[in-house]
C-alpha cells in the first residue's frame, strides 16, 4: 500500500488476511425496539438503522463478494494445475486420396484405425522471488493405444511418453501479472466504493435527522409561544375585567393565540408525516413512536485548514480511485504494446518414450526424447495501426494525470469553502443565541409591563413575535452550521467536532483479501 492508504487503513481499522466478505450484520444491528413501542431517536442510532437495512449496502456486499471471488480465481492461476485430457476413442474409417511414390501418383487409400488417448499434466506458472514470469513449467505423461485394421490383420501399438517442458513467451506483455494486478485493483476499488457508500449513507441520514430535528425544535418553539400568549390572554382578561373599554385587547390576543395553536397543529402534522416516511426508509414498524428531543449543542469547533485538506486528499477514496484508474491505464498501455509487435515463444522439453505391441512393455526400456520449439512473429507493415493504438493509450494516460491534477485543486477549493461556511454559520449561531436570550428577557419584561399598563397589547404581541423570529433565525443558523460540519466530514472522512475519524466513530470494520 502507498503511505496514504496505510493511513486510511489505520483510520478505518483495516486488517489483512482472508475474509468471506462484509455483511450488513457486521456493521452492527439496529437498536432494539423497547417494550413500550417507542424509540428515542439519536443520530448514531439512525445511522445504525440505515447501515443495517439499506438495500444499497446489500448490493455493495454482493459486489465485494463477487470481486473477491474474481481475485481468488486470478490468484489460483499462480498455483499448480492438474489436467487430464483424454480421447475415448478416435475412430477413423475413411478413404482419402494420398500420394503413392511407388507409382508416382495419387491413389485412394482407406484408413481404418481406433485410437484411445489420455494425457495427464501438472502445470505450474514460474514465479521468481514473488514475480510471475509469464512462463510455465509442466510435467506430462501421455499414453495412447492405436489399433490399425488391415486387410487380413490388425496392428496394435501402445505408446507412453513422460516429459518435463518449459514454455516462455518473450517480448510480450506479462498477462499473468497484469491480470492479477487488475483483479487486486478491482477489489480495492470495490472497497473504496464501500467506504464512499457508507459516508453517503451517513450524510443522507444526517439530512433526515436534522430535518426532523428542525421540525421538533419548531414545535417546541411554537408551543412556548402558545404558552406566552395564554399568559398574555389571562392578563388581558384581568385588565378587561377592571376596564371593559379595553375588551378589544382580549380579541387581539385571542386571534394571535388561535393562529399560534393552528401553527402548532400544522407542525405536529408535519412531524407525523416525516416520522412515517422515516419508518419506511429505515425499516421501523409504523406502530412504533419516534421521539426526538431537540437539544441544541453549540460548541465552537476549531478546524485546521491544512489538516482538513490533507485528510481530504489522503483519507477519502477520490484520489486513490484516480490512482487506480491511472494504473489501469498503464496496464492497458503495456498490454497494447505487447500485441502486434515482435513476439517470440520458446518451448523446451525433455522426456522418455516407449512404443511396443504389448502394454506391459511400454515402461521397459524407454528412449530419450526432447523438443526445442522456437516460434516468432515479426510484423513488417500495418499502415501505422499499432502505433496509433499505442498513442491512443498514451493519451488516456495523460488524461488520467490531468484528472488527478484537476481533482486535487477541486478538493483544496471545496475544503476551504466548506471551512468558511462552518465558521460563518458558527459565528451567526453564537450571535443569534445571545440575541435569543435577550429576546426572551424582553418578552418576560413586556408581559410584566403590559400587566402594569406600561405598554399596549400591540407592543406586547410585537415583543413576543420578535422572540419567535429570533428563535427561527437561530435555528436556521444552527442547522446551517450542522449541515456545513456534516458536509466537511463527508469531504474529509474526519469528525472535527469529536476529533476522530468518521467511520471509526460508527465502528465500521472491514476485512478484505490482500
Amino acid at each position: 500500500m502507498p503511505a496514504t492508504l496505510r493511513l486510511l487503513a489505520a483510520a478505518l481499522l483495516l486488517v489483512g488476511g482472508a475474509s468471506s466478505g462484509l455483511r450488513a450484520q457486521d456493521l452492527g444491528s439496529p437498536p432494539a425496539q423497547p417494550e413500550d413501542d417507542a424509540i428515542d431517536l439519536t443520530f448514531e442510532g439512525m445511522v445504525q438503522y440505515a447501515l443495517s437495512t439499506s438495500y444499497r449496502m446489500r448490493f455493495l456486499n454482493l459486489d465485494i463478494e463477487q470481486t473477491q471471488l474474481s481475485l481468488k480465481a486470478s490468484r489460483a492461476r499462480l498455483k499448480s494445475r492438474v489436467d487430464l485430457d483424454f480421447t475415448v476413442p478416435t475412430i477413423n474409417y475413411i478413404s482419402e486420396s494420398r500420394w503413392d511414390p511407388s507409382v508416382q501418383r495419387n491413389v485412394i487409400q482407406r484408413e481404418d484405425s481406433r485410437q484411445v488417448e489420455a494425457e495427464l499434466s501438472l502445470r505450474q506458472p514460474v514465479i521468481l522471488f514473488g514475480y510471475p514470469t509469464n512462463g510455465f513449467l509442466s510435467l506430462t505423461n501421455r499414453m495412447y493405444r492405436l489399433t490399425q485394421q488391415e486387410t487380413d490383420s490388425r496392428d496394435i501399438r501402445y505408446y507412453n511418453r513422460y516429459f518435463i517442458s518449459y514454455t516462455q513467451p518473450l517480448f510480450q506483455a506479462n498477462e499473468l501479472k497484469n491480470d492479477l494486478e487488475e483483479a487486486e485493483l478491482n477489489l480495492e476499488g470495490q472497497e473504496l466504493e464501500f467506504y464512499g457508500d457508507v459516508v453517503d449513507i451517513i450524510d443522507n441520514t444526517a439530512d433526515d435527522y436534522f430535518e426532523l430535528f428542525e421540525i421538533a425544535y419548531e414545535r417546541r418553539m411554537n408551543v412556548a409561544y402558545v404558552e406566552r400568549l395564554e399568559a398574555a390572554l389571562s392578563v388581558a382578561r384581568d385588565r378587561v375585567a377592571t376596564d371593559p373599554d379595553r375588551g378589544i385587547e382580549v380579541d387581539q390576543v385571542q386571534v394571535e393565540l388561535s393562529n399560534a395553536r393552528e401553527n402548532v397543529t400544522a407542525i405536529e402534522s408535519r412531524y407525523r408525516l416525516e416520522t412515517s416516511q422515516l419508518k419506511t426508509r429505515y425499516g421501523i414498524a409504523q406502530s412504533v413512536e419516534l421521539r426526538l428531543d431537540p437539544v441544541i449543542e453549540l460548541v465552537p469547533v476549531p478546524i485546521d485548514a491544512d489538516q482538513a485538506t490533507r485528510y481530504a486528499l489522503e483519507l477519502t477514496p477520490r484520489m486513490r480511485e484516480l490512482d487506480i484508474r491511472r494504473r489501469e491505464a498503464e496496464i492497458d498501455l503495456d498490454n497494447r504494446k505487447g500485441r502486434g509487435g515482435f513476439e517470440l515463444n520458446v518451448r523446451l522439453s525433455y522426456g522418455r518414450e516407449m512404443q511396443d505391441e504389448r502394454f506391459g512393455e511400454i515402461w521397459g526400456q524407454p528412449e530419450n526424447s526432447y523438443e526445442v520449439d522456437v516460434e516468432g512473429s515479426l510484423p513488417i507493415w500495418d499502415w501505422g495501426g499499432r502505433r496509433a493504438e499505442i498513442e491512443a493509450e498514451e493519451i488516456e494516460l495523460r488524461k488520467s494525470d490531468l484528472r488527478i491534477e484537476e481533482t486535487t485543486l477541486a478538493i483544496r477549493t471545496d475544503v476551504e469553502n466548506e471551512i468558511r461556511n462552518v465558521e460563518e454559520f458558527e459565528a451567526r449561531a453564537i450571535n443569534l443565541r445571545s440575541n435569543l436570550d435577550l429576546a426572551r428577557g424582553i418578552s418576560e419584561q413586556s408581559l410584566d409591563r403590559y400587566e402594569q399598563g406600561a405598554i399596549s397589547v400591540l407592543d406586547l404581541l410585537q415583543g413576543l413575535r420578535r422572540e419567535v423570529d429570533t428563535a427561527e433565525n437561530f435555528l436556521d443558523a444552527y442547522i446551517g452550521w450542522r449541515e456545513a460540519l456534516q458536509s466537511l466530514q463527508a469531504q474529509t472522512y474526519y469528525d472535527f467536532e469529536r476529533g476522530t475519524f468518521l467511520l471509526d466513530r460508527f465502528g465500521i470494520d472491514f476485512e478484505a483479501v490482500r
